[in-house]
């Protein structure tokens, strides 16, 4: 029985919404979701899983009709969802009236409620989310019926506030495979027991690496997991990159090794730049002139400017300048204390030169 799984589409967000390319970011979640439903069609897959959040909010009667158009378009694989935290399930909620195409099966229980398909002798258990937060570990004690079928838990959490978790439980319960939702970095049970597929795409600056789906294969006999495989879909990724600096490097140099950097990795992602090391107290680092080409969501300027402080005190005995070197520098300084003593001597020679 092949399948694959995914979870926390966040279909209807709008990542990076204050940036130029905030709108290409909302597409690229529907272009991405629709690529994984034609790739179950390719995959000749069975089975569709989607582990919550398929939905960024409750979604519009149009989100609906057009998440549905697509389901239609792969009628030979069944496509079993449950709502997470962000498409939870509401009294006034339009998927309560919603007619899915016969494929598709929504479990909108809240209590654990299973569907069997007996021409491929699977059973799925699940719940949907009908308040924000489910803090009581639900799953902890959970076990598949004593049934000769392939059995599969489908869940949404995994910390404190959203069903918490405990893997090796998981592992243990006699499940043939749990497909999980909620964390958007993917994670694979070493055993093959479970898994997180992540988010399909990335949907924030903090969830860096590869995004996707994953694929897999279960035994008719046995009942166990064969194979499973996280395959990236994702059209970009979010890239932190640390540029270190010294007393030498001048803007323009920042800029060609930026560049040179980006282009190794690929213009088409996004960049964090993290600028550390020391630096020329004369020299600004300006990162601007890059925005043009390279997608950058934040800049975070760590480095530090090396000031000759014995000479600057030997200029400045008495006055407020060698009176702050003699009060905050010391041998064995904090990073606190460094940063106060390099900011304060900067805007106290600032001050002294606006006054010459």
């Amino acid at each position: 029985m092949k399948f694959i799984h995914i979870a926390d589409v966040h279909w209807g967000m709008k990542p990076d919404a204050d940036k130029p390319w905030g709108r290409e970011r909302a597409q690229a979640i529907r272009d991405t979701f629709t690529e994984i439903v034609r790739q179950a069609r390719l995959r000749d897959v069975d089975l569709l899983l989607i582990a919550g959040d398929l939905f960024h909010r409750q979604p519009l009667l149009r989100d609906l009709k057009e998440v549905n158009y697509l389901f239609s378009t792969i009628p030979s694989v069944r496509i079993v969802l449950i709502a997470g935290n962000h498409d939870r399930i509401r009294p006034n909620s339009a998927m309560m009236s919603f007619t899915w195409c016969p494929n598709v099966t929504w479990i909108q229980d809240e209590d654990l409620t299973s569907v069997f398909f007996e021409d491929i002798n699977t059973e799925i258990l699940g719940f949907s989310y009908h308040t924000a937060e489910i803090r009581e570990t639900r799953l902890d004690h959970v076990s598949p019926p004593d049934t000769r079928r392939i059995h599969i838990l489908l869940a949404h959490g995994g910390d404190a506030s959203h069903l918490p978790l405990d893997k090796p439980a998981l592992s243990r319960s006699g499940f043939s495979y749990t497909a999980l939702g909620h964390i958007h970095k993917p994670e694979l049970a070493p055993d093959l027991t479970w898994a997180y597929p992540g988010s399909p795409e990335p949907l924030d600056k903090t969830e860096t690496g590869q995004h996707g789906m994953i694929v897999g294969e279960i035994s008719p006999v046995t009942f166990r997991v064969t194979s499973l495989e996280f395959i990236p879909m994702a059209q970009l990724q979010y890239i932190p990159l640390v540029i270190h600096v010294t007393p030498a490097t001048t803007n323009g140099e920042l800029l060609a090794r930026i560049r040179a950097e980006v282009k190794k990795r690929g213009m088409e992602h996004i960049y964090r730049f993290r600028i550390r090391g020391m630096r020329d107290p004369d020299i600004e680092f300006d990162l601007e002139p890059v925005s043009n080409s390279i997608q950058v969501i934040e800049t975070v300027d760590e480095s530090e400017p090396r000031y000759d402080f014995s000479r600057l005190f030997a200029e400045h005995p008495g006055d407020m300048i060698g009176f702050y070197i003699r009060a905050l520098q010391k041998e064995n300084a904090s990073p606190v204390e460094k940063k106060a003593l390099y900011y304060g001597i900067d805007a106290l020679l600032r001050t002294t030169d606006e006054r010459s």
